[in-house]
């Protein structure tokens, strides 16, 4: 039975959501929304569906619904689908605010509606393979810089690109957050486009994150450092460098895993998901816990 899937904001990102809910097995792309109705409609010839520039119009026709649209919009859409007795892909953050997120896990566990958010450095192959290598981690440095596109401004960094590694570092530490401390500039933008923040855990383990959009260069790269090894994963070469003490020195190993593209796997899990009534691997309440921190850090560069 096909799943009927519609894609809500047909931006930069959605487009590729739609390219790739239109390639799935046993999956309709069931429409495209977006308020440039040109551009709807752009994708819509591109991949064999119907086009509106009023997303009420694709949530009506779906079975489960991609919203990629700017945060400050997740809210409203999401609890719209979810009252409609959608499935819902949120792309990350999953809302601006915490009590948001929380009426939308409210509303999908009471619908038994599946709510699955964005985190796609969960299915990079690179994140996959170091899981496996990753034990009792004692230090993490996450850096995740880019040149000044224009997208994203409509909120910080802390939102748009931190929030991934966050996401990240908690995952895999798997302990209490303890203390924070956070430095940070407003430069182009007017809201936040550079930040480095220092989080400890309960169990010990600390981890000094960067996040900016005022590089060079694009930049995307996790450092974790245990008792017995020092692990590097590069997210955009998907490689991971497992570096410990050899007979005659540093040694290390390289790790090459299968390149895939994490979008169509993240997607992928969401359909499969639906279709099981499966949790996903991040839910509404794990993207939670990621925002919570990063609005702490967003908090602390108030004051």
């Amino acid at each position: 039975m096909l799943l009927r899937v519609g894609v809500i904001g047909v931006g930069y990102l959605g487009q590729h959501h739609a390219r790739i809910f239109a390639g799935l097995d046993d999956v309709e792309l069931a429409g495209v929304a977006d308020v440039n109705k040109a551009r709807a409609d752009e994708i819509a010839a591109a991949y064999g569906c119907a086009s509106f520039d009023d997303w009420n119009e694709v949530v009506e026709r779906s079975d489960a619904v991609s919203i990629v649209t700017p945060t400050t919009t997740h809210h409203e859409i999401a609890r719209a689908c979810l009252l409609a007795g959608r499935d819902v892909f949120i792309e990350k953050p999953i809302t601006e605010r915490l009590d948001e997120a929380r009426e939308l896990i409210s509303m999908a566990d009471a619908g038994n509606r599946i709510l699955q958010v964005g985190h796609l450095e969960r299915y990079n192959p690179g994140i996959v393979a170091a899981a496996g290598l990753i034990q009792k981690p004692r230090f993490i440095e996450a850096e995740r810089l880019s040149p000044f596109l224009g997208r994203g401004t409509d909120v910080d960094i802390t939102l748009d690109l931190m929030i991934h590694d966050v996401d990240i570092v908690t995952g895999l530490v798997q302990s209490p957050v303890i203390s924070i401390s956070a430095v940070g500039d407003r430069v182009l933008t007017g809201k936040i486009d550079a930040v480095k923040a220092w989080i400890e855990f309960d169990n010990g383990c600390k981890a000094l994150i960067t996040a900016s959009r005022l590089s060079a260069e694009k930049v995307r790269r996790l450092r974790i450092h245990q008792e017995d090894a020092f692990i590097s994963v590069d997210y955009q070469t998907q490689e991971v460098r497992k570096y410990y003490k050899g007979d005659a020195g540093i040694a290390f190993d390289v790790i090459s895993p299968e390149n895939r593209e994490p979008l169509r796997e993240e997607l992928k899990d969401f359909v499969s998901c639906v279709r099981g009534r499966s949790c996903p691997r991040v839910s509404g309440r794990e993207a939670t816990q990621a925002l919570e921190i990063v609005l702490r850090i967003n908090d602390l560069l108030k004051q």
